[in-house]
């Protein structure tokens, strides 16, 4: 009899610890929704949060509380979580050192998501690559070069050296070099140069040109010319320059400079 009465004993407890096991893995599960969430309502109130970064944040505050909800589960089941501790630390240690490479795209790519060193439509320079962004994700970014490829750069690239964003601002100052010839007349030189700058409508000229030789070089000598423009015409001003100031030089009768070897043949006859 009083075995019986054991045995029912134990199954009682044993029952009971069930039905507490599940009511703290359900009221948890619950509580781990709640702080995600919560979290979750936070992050996106900060302004500029990317939608990625705030979902992956909470996925990963769910699971690490789910995993302690679990083992306090487990725990009330009388299992000794110590092992599952041990277990999931040696896991992590294992999985830690074989993704360290994508971890580390991974901080770098919340450290470009947060920080935001470039926005999505920006032409960047980074990690060897020029292009625009097109998308920017947690280990990599998607850029199109300017002859329309498509590059993923791993964000860890992009962070282990510097960043040019080339059209984060809204001007830019074109920047040529023009030599001519030491036979050449400097006055007139500067002149020509500096109309046909404050000729070009793109130019934007109440932030003022410079034209100004910059050295007495082996060949030629030579001038800085130096224009401010808005940063969508940089290329077109710098390429219409150049033009102009070769078809100009041409019709002024000014040399531009260009490497040539002069051969002196002697007659010892």
């Amino acid at each position: 009899m009083d075995s019986v009465q054991t045995v029912t004993d134990m199954v009682g407890l044993y029952a009971l610890n069930i039905a507490v096991a599940i009511v703290i893995f359900v009221i948890g599960k619950w509580v781990a929704k709640k702080i995600t969430e919560l979290a979750a309502k936070l992050l996106r109130k900060k302004e500029g949060m990317d939608e990625t970064l705030v979902n992956f944040i909470d996925d990963i505050i769910y699971y690490v509380l789910m995993v302690i909800v679990i083992l306090t589960s487990l725990k009330q089941l009388g299992v000794d979580t110590t092992s599952f501790f041990a277990i999931l630390g040696a896991a992590g240690l294992a999985v830690g050192l074989a993704l360290k490479d994508s971890l580390g795209n991974f901080a770098s790519g919340v450290m470009i998501i947060m920080f935001k060193p470039f926005k999505i439509g920006d032409v960047i320079t980074a990690a060897g690559v020029t292009g625009k962004v097109e998308e920017v994700f947690i280990f990599n970014t998607v850029m199109i070069t300017p002859d329309n490829q498509k590059m993923i750069v791993p964000n860890g690239a992009i962070t282990a050296g510097s960043i040019t964003n080339i059209n984060a601002r809204p001007t830019r100052r074109v920047d040529l070099v023009v030599g001519i010839g030491y036979d050449d007349d400097i006055k007139k030189a500067k002149e020509v140069l500096t109309s046909i700058v404050n000729g070009n409508d793109k130019v934007l000229l109440d932030k003022g040109i410079t034209v100004a030789v910059s050295e007495l070089a082996d060949s030629s000598v030579n001038f800085v010319v130096r224009a401010w423009v808005n940063t969508p015409d940089y290329w077109d001003v710098k390429f219409g320059l150049t033009e102009t100031i070769k078809t100009t030089f041409d019709k002024e009768g000014i040399s531009i400079p260009y490497p040539q070897q002069d051969v002196h043949h002697y007659n010892n006859d």
